[in-house]
């Protein structure tokens, strides 16, 4: 004969409680993860030259995010990135502070015109795309400490993606290390038509993701906003949202 066990009802009642406290704290979490996974870019009054100074009019009043984390989403604090975004009607802009320990350079480097493979060396980059329907289709703009640059037309279905760099963006770009702090800066300015967005406006959203990389190949790390999970930052599925909001 089975014998059946009862659990005493106080003990049923504690247990009850813990699983809605639990499942309260489950849903919490994921609110909280769903808001750090956007970032909010603010209206300027007008188009600046690039302006890689934080102080400045242009970056003071922008919200930052936080490129902190390792594909697998664990902390890099020695590496915590800071990211700020504007907007104005024609264009988009970005502007990275990067803490560095060991910079991994091109000794040749090349600021006038596109440099090629530029991610074999240390850089700060952009990933954007305005299609929700093909999320494998988006932008790559990257910058070395050095000023070199390289924009991709990415097409994630195309075993050899990285023959997007013939495209041509127009963006503007600056940059500057100051080795007195051991930080590197660099700042974007993106025209919204290089996006396939000709018309924009307040409340409008992007997929985006944000990265760097520090050191040489194989010994060196990379650090992100949103982990992809991957040995490879083209993960749109990882990327999380930028949102154009007014002041």
């Amino acid at each position: 004969m089975s014998t059946v066990y009862q659990i005493p009802w106080e003990r049923s009642m504690h247990l009850g409680v813990a699983c809605f406290l639990l499942l309260a704290l489950c849903l919490i979490c994921a609110k909280e993860s769903d808001r750090k996974a956007v970032v909010f870019s603010t209206r300027a009054d007008a188009d600046v030259k690039v302006d890689t100074d934080p102080a400045s009019p242009l970056w003071r009043n922008a919200h930052p995010v936080f490129a902190e984390v390792d594909n697998q989403g664990r902390l890099e604090p020695e590496y915590r990135t800071e990211v700020r975004s504007r907007w104005t009607k024609n264009n988009i802009y970005f502007l990275f502070i990067c803490p560095y320990k060991h910079l991994y350079l091109n000794p040749r480097p090349d600021s006038l015109h596109e440099t090629y493979e530029l991610w074999k060396w240390n850089v700060a980059e952009v990933f954007i795309g305005s299609n929700f329907q093909n999320i494998k289709r988006y932008k790559e703009f990257e910058i070395s400490p050095q000023g070199e640059w390289v924009d991709l037309d990415i097409n994630v279905d195309n075993p050899r993606h990285e023959e997007g760099w013939v495209w041509n963006s127009g963006f503007e770009h600056a940059a500057r290390i100051d080795e007195s702090k051991h930080v590197w800066y660099t700042a974007m300015r993106i025209p919204f038509v290089a996006l396939d967005v000709p018309k924009v406006a307040a409340g409008q959203q992007f997929r985006v993701n944000f990265y760097r990389t520090e050191g040489p190949p194989g010994g060196g790390k990379e650090v992100m906003w949103r982990p992809t999970m991957s040995k490879t930052f083209h993960a749109p599925e990882s990327f999380g949202l930028l949102k154009l909001v007014a002041k």
